[in-house]
């Protein structure tokens, strides 16, 4: 289990974030604490993995915060949970540390998109040893933050693209077609349209999956 520190002032957010981690499979929330120098004693006591970070506390900055833990040799991630959306507060989050950067107010579907990506990324770093090389780098990192949002043409939706790559997401092996449309709910064709999209796009690969008769299948896996 990924265990997670709230790190929020405001008692209802407090109580939906950990609400949400609870909800969230192979998370779970090991305290929730309102200030700066109530998450400090807590990280003093009680190591944890991920800390969920609202930037503005009542005794310092979150980004203060993130400093000052590093400062202490203490050893855990960070998520923003925030409402700030100058540009400049996140490029000094990312130079703090920060894995993710979640603005509020956001859907569980977010909440929970950031956490798997996360949780993704831990399966893939927590091996042992050396990586094979910068293919493996990268697959790592992608994992952290997903597969990168395509332009879409005309006539596409969003939304659609969005559950389709986490089919393709969910399935690193590949997927035909037909599994994806089954999967969200639209026809083959539909499903189709929107993979080979993906693939002229490069962020998708198709691959032949050959069986003992016939036409090969032709699956698609994110690059």
């Amino acid at each position: 289990m990924i265990s997670v520190l709230v790190v929020e002032d405001e008692e209802i957010t407090a109580e939906a974030n950990r609400v949400y981690v609870e909800r969230v499979p192979g998370f779970e929330v090991a305290g929730v604490v309102r200030s700066g120098g109530e998450a400090l004693r807590f990280l003093g006591r009680q190591p944890v993995d991920l800390i969920l970070l609202d930037l503005y506390l009542p005794d310092m900055h979150g980004l203060d915060l993130c400093k000052a833990v590093r400062g202490a040799g203490i050893l855990c991630d960070v998520i923003v949970i925030t409402s700030a959306r100058d540009l400049s507060i996140v490029r000094s989050a990312v130079s703090v540390g920060v894995a993710h950067y979640l603005l509020k107010p956001f859907t569980f579907t977010a909440f929970s998109d950031k956490l798997r990506h996360y949780a993704r990324f831990r399966d893939s770093v927590d091996a042992s040893g050396e990586a094979s090389g910068q293919e493996e780098v990268d697959q790592a990192l992608a994992a952290l933050h997903g597969p990168p949002q395509p332009r879409l043409p005309k006539g596409m939706s969003p939304m659609t693209m969005a559950a389709i790559l986490q089919v393709l997401t969910d399935t690193p092996g590949g997927a035909s077609a037909y599994t994806v449309g089954v999967a969200i709910g639209v026809a083959r064709v539909t499903a189709r349209r929107y993979l080979e999209h993906l693939a002229e796009s490069g962020i998708a690969q198709r691959v032949p999956q050959y069986g003992s008769v016939g036409r090969p299948e032709l699956l698609y896996r994110l690059v």
